[in-house]
């Protein structure tokens, strides 16, 4: 082989990785997929007619470079996380990634990190250093979330409900002790759960998870590397910063 065709060959294998993460799927792995995700301003939420959020602009974008084809729905959480588990060539976001959850889906990511946070009244009695002094405590989740798995998995005695949403109603009526929460890495409790005079505060972090886009198992491995290679890609490049800025302002602006 002459040296020219020795440094052209060298240069294709060079290149290789980055062709195949921004080249589109086509043949088998062209698959068209069904995005689905919770109301969970500011990641994912509907605004008029488009979903929209911080993780929905990083998935859109990661999709979109690589011209797979999707569409994209706000479901409740219990309904979403069951259609990625029973239906074919559908994935949900933001979720989190546990052992219980590990064999269930094939991973995107991470997108992002969380905090589990336990919430409770400001006026409450009891202490709390430690996972374990929640033990004799009744404990708010709700039905199909991460937190409600996790701490039914050790023993807990959790109270789950159709929806997040009454769980703070709940505490302030004194039906359940705690309220375990999902926060971003770093945020605070938002207003609208803290209640007027400050009635709801955090009390203690008690798991760190990160977050992914978890796809059923017919989605193909090919498929699925790619989309782990772009998200890099974009991390990389200063797309996840960027939104991330863009949507820190937002969460100043509520």
């Amino acid at each position: 082989m002459n040296p020219f065709h020795r440094l052209f060959c060298l240069a294709l294998l060079t290149a290789a990785p980055a062709v195949l993460a921004t080249a589109p799927v086509t043949g088998a792995a062209q698959e068209s997929l069904l995005i689905v995700a919770e109301h969970a301003p500011p990641a994912s939420m509907k605004e008029g007619d488009e979903v929209t959020g911080r993780e929905t602009e990083k998935i859109r974008d990661m999709l979109g470079r690589l011209a797979i084809p999707y569409k994209i729905e706000i479901l409740p959480w219990k309904r979403a996380i069951t259609m990625a588990q029973q239906q074919k060539h559908t994935c949900i976001y933001s979720t989190s990634r546990t052992p219980e959850r590990e064999n269930l889906f094939k991973w995107i990511g991470p997108t992002d990190e969380a905090e589990w946070v336990f919430v409770g009244r400001a006026d409450h009695k009891f202490q709390l250093r430690t996972l374990d002094d929640a033990r004799s405590l009744r404990i708010g989740t709700y039905i199909g979330d991460a937190r409600d798995e996790f701490l039914r998995a050790r023993g807990f005695n959790v109270e789950p409900a159709p929806n997040d949403a009454s769980n703070p109603k709940k505490l302030l009526l004194n039906r359940i002790d705690l309220w375990a929460v999902g926060l971003r890495a770093g945020a605070s409790l938002p207003t609208e759960f803290a209640g007027d005079k400050g009635e709801i505060i955090p009390l203690l972090t008690f798991h760190r998870v990160k977050v992914y886009l978890a796809c059923h198992p017919s989605v193909s491995d090919t498929l699925v590397e790619r989309m782990n290679v772009m998200l890099d890609t974009m991390r990389r490049d200063g797309t996840f910063a960027k939104l991330e800025r863009k949507y820190s302002e937002w969460e100043k602006r509520k």
